[in-house]
């Protein structure tokens, strides 16, 4: 790992932007405030700013400043009625209930309303507790609704002056998790290859991608000042991702049979070559995303043409030296190796001219796509969350959970003395999570962090005199909390625990020890609530929903399958349905790989035929990028290589993505027939490799290099050989599905 670069990317990236944007939305007023004497009376008004600021979530602008407002009403609201009626202690139950169920179930609306539903429980639990009295509830309410105006005044203003930074910075990381992936590739090159390791990884890249590119999406083709193409910088931006998104199915589609490659090629050393150069544009690709993060334009690192070149100039030497007619399968994926280098090369250069917003290129921007296909559709109908009052929904057992958590938390602030009753509420609402891996996850993280806080805090304290630095401490912890919340739970729960017991010093002085011991105490009964009602109160184990995810990856490859494959048998290929099937299967791909990550932090005894599970994604990802290379091959030179042959070898492999769903199904005998039939063999194929065996036997490597039957035979043998590894993966998958459903294959 670079270090370097991984700072740089963090310094330039959104979320210390929004960090810092928090930061100093919540103490400009506290300065201001304490300069008239009047902190103590307004101490609602940064809490309403932090607050409402964290339901801030990347997006559209008319998205994020709804969401804003929606947040501001609903927690006034949600003060005005817990403050009233707190000291009524069967209401303060019936509040729980209500709230409890209801702000944790809007989650079905989508990450937005679930970030609203939290803040509303957050504000809930700091207004049933007794620390504020009666009469100042309606002030109160005011002032933390002032607090969060202000932020969305903060927000509207930022935005108006620069209204690309988001994009820029989203994009940018893109980048450099696209530089990553390509990073991971490269190791597969190098000798002994760990492949379950660099295969674990790119899973795990592949889903960061995913989540950045549905945001992108969102983002780009929701904001109608890019769409209609009104800036040069907003034709650069959109060109860029689109690009992004192309390169990325480049990178997956660039799958090949590593073994065979260093069974074939370990002794010439030119895999080692090819290992080296793909590093050197995976760093490309991370420096270009580091510059459009910070909005300077990048300049290549390394002379990528001149490398290149050298890459060509090894395989020409080494194709001169040892190919014959029995090797020449292994050359042909040397070939298509270095076809994939020569395109991503080329893209890597427009990348860095973009960084500098050309205007030339600026003006190839075309956005031919329905953009309303490639972006998700949110609906907000009440209905929604009526068919999700149900023990079936996951999202009505994690409303259950929170709901029983905070009864419990509230009894236990009633009836044992801790000073803080509330920080015990406000540790159950901010740690139950509907995954149970995640939940584990932000427990422990909270746990660890809330001790590692509190004595940074103690030790601030015992050290330090000067208020100033203190209050310079303070600004770093909210930064640092606020930066790595959504990224790193455990810094961001040093951070808060920091920040909030040196604002309390700055408040209180003379109690800072019991609100050192109760900070840790009450974060400590919060989390254990948590993890017992997490465990044990209607759990959602992820191996009782994996088949869903399984299901939407089949379906989602035989779609984008069926979609390519045509181009091969005369039918003319729809680019648009190409792109949204290819969008779909990563989509799909990613979801069913991030619920599997998931399913290894739960307990042992839910980690149901682990193996199997492990299989299905191996084999899923690698149908996916056979399909992402047909469809290479099908946008290119489809029409040119179409055959009769390939009708039945389309028919057969669709009969065995329809027996993979009856076993999923767990139809009696499914598959077990189609998983007998192989793949008619192609007598062009056959024709075109004699022909080319007999002029290479004949003629010799250098004189034969300029026959037409040499490409013609690496396009054809290519595309055969992806049809055949789509059919060899697919039967594979029924097999697994039997193991799994416990049939016999």
């Amino acid at each position: 790992m670079n270090y370097l670069d991984e700072f740089r990317k963090f310094i330039s990236s959104h979320y210390l932007y929004t960090g810092v944007r928090l930061t100093l939305g919540a103490v400009i007023p506290c300065l201001i405030f304490h300069h008239y004497g009047i902190l103590s009376d307004f101490i609602a008004f940064p809490l309403g700013t932090l607050l409402i600021g964290t339901t801030d979530n990347p997006g559209p602008l008319h998205r994020r400043r709804n969401s804003l407002m929606i947040a501001i009403l609903t927690c006034f609201l949600v003060a005005c009625a817990t403050g009233y009626l707190r000291h009524i202690h069967f209401i303060a139950f019936f509040e729980i209930i209500l709230f409890g169920m209801f702000f944790s179930l809007v989650g079905v609306y989508g990450n937005r309303a679930n970030s609203i539903g939290l803040i509303a429980l957050l504000v809930f639990v700091f207004n049933v507790d007794n620390h504020m009295s009666g009469d100042t509830v309606l002030k109160n309410a005011l002032i933390f609704s002032a607090g969060g105006i202000w932020y969305l005044i903060l927000f509207l203003v930022l935005q108006t002056i620069r209204p690309y930074k988001l994009i820029q910075q989203l994009l940018g990381e893109n980048f450099v998790e696209l530089g990553k992936l390509l990073s991971v590739k490269a190791g597969y090159y190098f000798a002994k290859p760990d492949y379950d390791e660099l295969f674990n990884q790119m899973i795990h890249q592949q889903v960061i991608l995913r989540e950045n590119h549905e945001t992108l999406r969102e983002i780009l083709f929701k904001t109608r000042q890019i769409v209609s193409e009104s800036t040069n910088t907003s034709r650069i931006l959109m060109l860029m991702f689109l690009d992004s998104v192309d390169l990325m199915e480049r990178i997956i589609n660039s799958q090949q049979n590593y073994s065979n490659l260093h069974r074939a090629f370990d002794h010439s050393k030119i895999l080692r070559l090819f290992g080296t150069y793909i590093t050197w544009l995976a760093a490309e690709l991370q420096h270009i995303g580091l510059a459009v993060q910070s909005g300077f334009p990048s300049k290549p690192k390394h002379d990528l043409d001149e490398a290149f070149n050298k890459c060509q100039r090894t395989f020409d030497s080494i194709r001169e030296r040892t190919m014959t007619h029995d090797n020449i399968e292994d050359f042909i994926m040397l070939r298509q190796i270095l076809n994939s280098l020569q395109d991503i090369t080329e893209r890597v250069k427009k990348l860095h001219r973009a960084t500098r917003y050309d205007s030339n290129l600026g003006n190839e921007y075309n956005l031919n796509v329905e953009i309303d296909d490639f972006t998700t559709k949110q609906e907000y109908h009440p209905r929604i969350l009526l068919d999700n009052l149900s023990l079936k929904s996951s999202h009505f057992r994690h409303a259950l959970r929170v709901t029983i958590g905070l009864i419990i938390g509230f009894l236990v602030s009633l009836f044992f003395s801790v000073g803080h009753g509330y920080w015990i509420l406000l540790t159950i609402v901010t740690i139950m999570k509907p995954a149970f891996s995640i939940t584990k996850q932000r427990n422990l993280y909270r746990i660890a962090g809330t001790i590692v806080g509190a004595f940074a805090g103690f030790m601030t304290l015992y050290l330090i005199k000067d208020d100033t630095i203190i209050f310079v401490i303070m600004m770093l912890a909210m930064i640092s909390a606020y930066s790595f919340l959504k990224i790193n739970y455990f810094i961001a729960s040093i951070g808060i625990t920091l920040y909030v017991l040196l604002w309390f010093n700055f408040l209180n002085p003379e109690h800072i020890t019991a609100v050192l011991q109760d900070r840790v105490i009450d974060t400590v009964i919060g989390s254990i609530i948590s993890y017992f009602v997490s465990s044990y109160v209607l759990p959602v184990w992820e191996h009782t929903q994996i088949n869903q995810y399984m299901r939407a990856a089949l379906d989602a490859n035989r779609k984008y399958f069926d979609n390519v494959a045509l181009s091969f048998t005369g039918a003319s290929l729809d680019i648009h349905e190409l792109k949204l099937h290819r969008k779909e299967a990563i989509i799909a791909m990613a979801n069913l790989s991030d619920n599997f990550q998931r399913m290894l932090s739960e307990p042992k005894k839910q980690q149901v035929k682990m193996e199997e599970h492990h299989q299905f994604v191996a084999t899923s990802h690698m149908l996916t990028s056979y399909i992402a290379s047909l469809s290479t091959y099908a946008q290119t030179v489809g029409q040119t290589y179409f055959s009769e042959e390939f009708k039945p070898m389309v028919r057969q492999i669709d009969r065995q993505f329809e027996s993979a769903m009856q076993v999923l199904d767990k139809k009696e005998n499914a598959g077990l027939e189609v998983i007998k039939e192989s793949l008619p063999q192609n007598q062009k194929l056959l024709q075109l490799l004699s022909v080319r065996k007999k002029e290479i036997k004949e003629m010799g490597i250098e004189k034969s290099a300029q026959s037409p039957a040499r490409k013609a035979l690496s396009d054809f043998k290519t595309i055969n050989g992806l049809f055949e590894l789509i059919s060899t993966i697919t039967i594979d998958e029924i097999k697994i599905l039997h193991k799994i459903s416990g049939g016999k294959a």
